[in-house]
C-alpha cells in the first residue's frame, strides 16, 4: 500500500498547483480515478470556474461517516534553491523530495491509494474525500465545498485534516485574519501641511493602533495557554507609499496579519480597525475633502477549539494510540469545518518543519504510519 502511495505522490506532485495556478487537471485526476472505484462526485468550483473543490464519497449513504480533508495547492517554489526538479518526486536516504510532498500531497496520495480497500470493504459508515484549493492563500477555497457537506445527507460524523502532525493529534491551532489597508490623501510640498492630507503619517497612525492591538493580544492570554507563543499575534507584513521625501503622500497601504488563539475574535478586530480607520478619515477629510480609507478583508480562517469529548479527536486517538494533549500555531480549514459543526482534528503524515522549504520532503516512514492509519480506519468504519 505505501508502494501505491509513492506512485500517487508522484502523479499529485507533478502536478504544478501553485495557487496562483488552476487545480482542474489534478481534479480531473483524482475525480476519474474515484469516480472509477464507485465513488459519488460532486465538484464545488470556485466563481469563474477555473479552480475546484472535490467531494467524493465511498460507501454506503447514510450518517456518521468520516471526512479525510486535504487541500491541492502548494506554496511557489520561486527564488529557492532546489537540489532536484520540485515536480518530480525524488527519492534520497529513506525521504520524497517535491513541493507538496509533505504539505500536503503527501496525505492525499495516502487517501488515494487506500481508496480501492475502502471500495471493496463491507464499510458500515461511509468515508468522504475533501479535497480544496486556495488553502494556503487563506483558506479560500474550503467553505463553499464544507457548506455543501453540511446541507447534503448523509451527514459526516467528523473531519481528519491531514495536516503535516508527524501523525500526532493535533486538537487545537490558531487562526487566521488578515487585512490590507489603503489611504488616499491629497499630495502638497511637505512645507504645506494644511494644504494636503499626508496618506503615510495617517496609515502610521493606524499601524501604531494595531501595534496596541497586538500588545493587548499578549496580555489576554489565559495562564497555561498551550500555544507557543502563548498569545494571538498581530503583524505588519507590509507597506508601502508616497513617491518623494519632500511631498506629502497622496497614497499609502499597508497589510497586517492577525493569528487569533481560540478565544480572540479576529472579525472583532477587524470591527474596531474599521472604527479607526473611519476617524482617521474625517481627520484627512478636515484639509483633503475627497480623502478616503479602506479597509479589506483578504481572509478570515476560525481558529480550532479543541472539543470536550469530541468525537474526532477520540477516533484519531484510537486509530493512533497517541493520547498527548497538543495545538499549533498554524491555521488549517479544520476550524471551518468545526464552525459548520463538525467534529474535527489534525493529523497526518510529514513534518510542518518542511513545508514550505526548500527540497521539500516526506519520509518513507511517515507513509507507511499514514497508511497504517488509513487501514484501521477502514476497520473501524466496517465494524
Amino acid at each position: 500500500m505505501t508502494s501505491n502511495a509513492r506512485d500517487w505522490l508522484a502523479e499529485l506532485v507533478a502536478f504544478d498547483t501553485t495557487s496562483r495556478h488552476s487545480n482542474l487537471a489534478l481534479i480531473d485526476h483524482v475525480e476519474a480515478y474515484l469516480s472509477g472505484l464507485g465513488a459519488r462526485c460532486e465538484r464545488v468550483p470556485n466563481a469563474d470556474g477555473s479552480k475546484a473543490n472535490l467531494h467524493a464519497v465511498i460507501g454506503p449513504e447514510v450518517d456518521g461517516g468520516v471526512v479525510l480533508s486535504g487541500h491541492t495547492d502548494v506554496v511557489p517554489v520561486d527564488g529557492q534553491d532546489w537540489s532536484s526538479d520540485p515536480w518530480a518526486l525524488t527519492e534520497r536516504e529513506g525521504r520524497l523530495y517535491g513541493r507538496g510532498s509533505c504539505d500536503m500531497k503527501g496525505f492525499i496520495a495516502c487517501a488515494l491509494a487506500a481508496a480501492p480497500d475502502f471500495a471493496k470493504a463491507n464499510l458500515k459508515r461511509p468515508v468522504h474525500f475533501a479535497l480544496s484549493h486556495d488553502e494556503e492563500v487563506g483558506c479560500l477555497g474550503a467553505p463553499a465545498m464544507i457548506e455543501r457537506i453540511a446541507a447534503n445527507h448523509p451527514r459526516p460524523s467528523c473531519v481528519i485534516v491531514g495536516e503535516p502532525t508527524e501523525m500526532q493529534v493535533v486538537s487545537g491551532h490558531k487562526g487566521l485574519y488578515s487585512v490590507r489597508v489603503e489611504l488616499t490623501g491629497k499630495e502638497a510640498h511637505s512645507s504645506l501641511v494644511e494644504s494636503g492630507a499626508c496618506a503615510v503619517t495617517h496609515a502610521a497612525r493606524l499601524m501604531h493602533w494595531l501595534t496596541q492591538e497586538a500588545a493587548r493580544l499578549k496580555a489576554a492570554a489565559p495562564a497555561g495557554s498551550p500555544f507557543d507563543p502563548p498569545y494571538g499575534t498581530l503583524t505588519i507584513g507590509r507597506m508601502g507609499g508616497g513617491s518623494a521625501v519632500n511631498i506629502l503622500a497622496r497614497e499609502a497601504w499597508f497589510e497586517a496579519l492577525m493569528r487569533p488563539a481560540p478565544w480572540d475574535d479576529g472579525p472583532g478586530l477587524g470591527a474596531r480597525l474599521e472604527e479607526e480607520a473611519r476617524q482617521v478619515e474625517a481627520q484627512m477629510r478636515r484639509t483633503a475633502p475627497d480623502a478616503r480609507v479602506t479597509v479589506t478583508v483578504m481572509s478570515d480562517v476560525p481558529p480550532l477549539r479543541p472539543e470536550e469529548m469530541g468525537e474526532a479527536e477520540a477516533l484519531a486517538r484510537a486509530l493512533t494510540g497517541d493520547n498527548a494533549p497538543r495545538v499549533v500555531a498554524y491555521g488549517t480549514e479544520g476550524g471551518q469545518f468545526q464552525e459548520a459543526g463538525f467534529s474535527t482534528v489534525i493529523c497526518g503524515p510529514g513534518s510542518i518543519a518542511q513545508a514550505h522549504q526548500p527540497d521539500e520532503f516526506i519520509a518513507i516512514s511517515e507513509l507507511d504510519a499514514c497508511m497504517g492509519f488509513l487501514k484501521k480506519l477502514e476497520q473501524r468504519l466496517s465494524a
